[in-house]
């Protein structure tokens, strides 16, 4: 039996959720280098990261806005509309998020701290930079399999399933990014680990809750898969690829992106 198969069994509440989960345990598998290592080459954590963004990038267009272009036809407003409206909004959503959580991103001096002011340990502030980065990612599940669910041409179980394992991917780097930096901190392995695995717990959160609204507000489904893309878009530019430059490796962190783009295109084609 193949996954999209397996899947299919389950209420798209319980997929959003199993989805959730995997990505949740892809970023505790990342995190887990910090048993066998205490720093990683700064090369090889630049094309990590350029890949999650070059991931992201392309699911943002694959698995997101293509379906809500395909969706929002036939509708009384022209094509274009509901995946601007979507896109903006959740950029505008991450921006306002980023302004007022405090946080500060992995490499980056404690004076580059963004947010509210706070009296948060360096490593709280780490922990939260990348759960920043895994909220809009969750949502992005849970709405590609509520959109499954809704049984509209453009929105297949197979695409979400293929966003998932896309983001699952580049999880992994993401909890290698947090765990390591906590560990040159000065904790120790199993609380760089805990609090490494602990950033992406909001996935499945948002994953159930993106799958929720979409399924109880299916006239908005055009609407909401743009407004992932928007959020993930947002994190995409506006902190990923910036810190996978910081280290002055940008050729590397170029090809990571295209190699991500690449693979989540392929996943998204293959499964869609």
């Amino acid at each position: 039996m193949d996954i999209v198969s397996f899947i299919s069994e389950f209420d798209p509440i319980v997929q959003a959720l199993i989805a959730g989960l995997f990505t949740w345990f892809m970023t505790a598998a990342g995190a887990a280098l910090v048993i066998l290592f205490k720093e990683i080459d700064r090369k090889i954590l630049d094309s990590m990261l350029g890949f999650a963004a070059g991931v992201m990038i392309a699911a943002s267009f694959w698995s997101l806005l293509a379906p809500s272009l395909e969706l929002s036809e036939g509708l009384s407003v022209p094509v274009w509309f509901p995946a601007l409206i979507g896109f903006l909004l959740g950029g505008v959503l991450m921006r306002l998020v980023d302004m007022y959580l405090p946080h500060l991103h992995p490499g980056a001096p404690p004076e580059e701290t963004e947010g509210v002011k706070t009296e948060w340990h360096r490593s709280m502030l780490l922990v939260s930079a990348i759960t920043l980065h895994n909220i809009p990612e969750g949502l992005a599940i849970g709405v590609a399999f509520g959109a499954a669910a809704s049984g509209l041409e453009g929105a297949t179980l197979g695409s979400a399933v293929g966003l998932a394992l896309g983001i699952g991917i580049q999880n992994f780097p993401e909890g290698a990014a947090v765990s390591l930096p906590l560990r040159r901190e000065g904790l120790s392995r199993r609380d760089s680990f805990l609090w490494g695995q602990l950033s992406a717990m909001v996935e499945p959160i948002a994953a159930v809750l993106g799958a929720f609204l979409v399924i109880a507000m299916s006239p908005l489904l055009p609407y909401a898969l743009a407004f992932a893309a928007g959020a993930m878009i947002f994190v995409v530019a506006e902190e990923l690829i910036p810190e996978a430059n910081r280290g002055g490796n940008g050729d590397i962190a170029t090809m990571g992106v295209m190699l991500g783009f690449a693979v989540m295109m392929v996943l998204d084609v293959a499964f869609g």
